[in-house]
């Protein structure tokens, strides 16, 4: 099961409230809890491949955390990254490795 979020609240509740609260609780609270539909281990898949097709680093790093506490072992993150390489870019994947590298050590 996937862990309670609070990070919209800690980092933008102050700022954009309603905001946090729609990251924090429809997000992650209702989406990613629905588990019966997509595991939280398929859902760090198809979340780390948008981000790194997207090119948004800011959130990789976060997100390449979250996916190995949702069981992505260091052979499926490597298999997910070279074949994102050719359908969302070699430096996107390049920049993801460099990432993924450090958070698998």
């Amino acid at each position: 099961m996937a862990k309670k979020q609070t990070a919209g609240k800690e980092q933008l509740g102050d700022f954009a409230p309603q905001f946090a609260d729609l990251n924090d609780d429809v997000l992650f609270g209702e989406v990613w809890s629905k588990e019966n539909e997509l595991s939280a281990h398929d859902r760090s898949l198809i979340t780390i491949a948008s981000i790194v097709s997207a090119g948004n680093t800011e959130q990789l790093e976060a997100h390449l955390r979250i996916g190995k506490q949702n069981g992505i072992t260091k052979e499926e993150i490597v298999a997910e990254l070279t074949h994102l390489a050719f359908y969302a870019g070699w430096p996107k994947a390049w920049s993801a490795f460099n990432r993924a590298k450090e958070i698998w050590k």
